[in-house]
């Protein structure tokens, strides 16, 4: 049992070595303002939304596009009706959008839909017709200033911006509000700590901006794997892009309030990311070495040593503990180390769901006692990552499932 405990402090410290970072992060908010920014320009700019089967929310996006502050003639909203069997393109013309159709059963996903809209820009409108693209999914919504704060950041000098990310749903389920905390919390107190101290914020699905010197650098957008956004992250880091973070562009996503549809993004997510740490970490293990230490090292700990460690960890426990029972040890001196370490990482992430629900109470669209209630969920949210990552690395295909707003 002394040996197991040695073995557990190990992890332990492995972990801590890892993350320790953002701990620090934490306080980064309090101490540190924000730069400020430079002159701004009014950039052309085209709002990309890729969409499946939407014709329920679509009209509510671009009604928010529409009614923005910055100036209309810059601003086009462009959409990829990607393998639609409903009224998607049809609302969205409606609405004076311009629309794309794609039908390709083999290459499914974001990614591909997002390849195929930009060679369509260019093609019809020309590769420099835009100085930038904003991304959003079909079910987003934006606050009236958006476009504006976004473009300032954009005007500092930033090739790629993600904003502050807040959910339409948070008081749907535990469930809803564990990814919608998530996303406050990666908002608040990772990329705008990251921000604050010259690091690299990260892309985190939808509500970002490119530019178009990007996207020619790139070829469009060749990112395909099942977490697009982490590989388009990686791809940028290692290369030494520059990211912002505009904490004033607010936009609001609609998180998933059941179970199985949880489940499914989840396992998306922990495939994804397993697949970009098997393309990237080279190149990013490199880039520790060399003035992009702080963004690969950031970048490569987001990927997947959470789950590498855990799994170890648990595994070791599992078959070292199997040679002790087998020897004589009590089934209860077992257990207790184990609930003693679930519930260290409890109250550590507990930590975490208190100091984001308190700074940002204002900004979460819940019930106060449903505030209140989801603190203490949120590291349950946080923990049944673990089966799920577990999952995600042993089953060979996962696909991308659509999920129903």
């Amino acid at each position: 049992m002394q040996t197991l405990g040695i073995i557990n402090a190990v992890f332990g410290g492995l972990f801590m070595l890892c993350y320790m970072f953002q701990v620090a992060y934490m306080f980064i908010p309090f101490v540190k303002k924000m730069p400020p920014h430079k002159e701004t320009v009014l950039h052309k700019l085209a709002v990309l939304i890729c969409a499946r089967n939407e014709e329920n929310v679509i009209g509510g996006l671009i009604e928010s596009i529409k009614d923005q502050d910055y100036p209309e003639e810059l601003l086009d909203i462009i959409l990829v009706a990607d393998n639609c069997t409903d009224n998607t393109a049809g609302v969205a013309r409606s609405l004076g959008v311009k629309v794309y159709e794609r039908f390709n059963s083999r290459e499914v996903g974001k990614g591909y839909a997002l390849e195929y809209l930009l060679s369509r820009i260019d093609e019809d409108m020309g590769e420099d017709r835009y100085d930038a693209f904003i991304v959003f999914d079909a079910d987003n919504r934006l606050e009236k200033n958006y476009v504006t704060e976004v473009n300032k950041t954009f005007s500092d000098g930033y090739e790629v911006v993600t904003c502050y990310r807040n959910s339409k749903n948070y008081a749907d389920s535990w469930l809803s509000a564990g990814s919608g905390l998530w996303f406050l919390r990666e908002s608040k107190y990772l990329n705008g700590s990251r921000m604050r101290i010259g690091a690299c914020p990260q892309i985190s699905g939808t509500g970002f901006l490119f530019s178009n010197l990007i996207k020619k650098e790139y070829g469009g957008w060749p990112f395909h794997t099942l977490t697009e956004d982490y590989e388009f992250t990686c791809h940028s880091v290692i290369r030494g892009k520059k990211f912002g973070y505009c904490e004033d562009a607010v936009f609001y996503d609609a998180q998933v309030s059941t179970f199985r549809q949880a489940w499914n993004q989840r396992l998306r997510w922990c495939k994804g990311g397993l697949q970009s740490f098997s393309k990237y970490m080279p190149s990013l293990m490199r880039g520790m070495l060399s003035k992009k230490f702080v963004a690969c090292y950031d970048m490569a700990m987001s990927l997947a040593p959470a789950y590498i460690i855990s799994m170890a960890a648990v595994l070791t426990n599992i078959v070292y503990g199997g040679v002790l029972l087998a020897n004589g040890v009590g089934i209860e001196d077992m257990i207790n180390p184990i609930i003693a370490v679930i519930m260290g990482a409890y109250v550590v992430i507990l930590s975490q769901s208190v100091l984001t629900t308190a700074t940002e109470w204002k900004k979460i669209k819940a019930p106060a006692y449903k505030k209140i209630l989801y603190i203490f969920t949120f590291p349950i949210y946080l923990l049944t990552f673990f089966p799920i990552a577990v999952c995600a690395t042993f089953k060979k295909k996962v696909e991308w499932k659509r999920i129903t707003h």
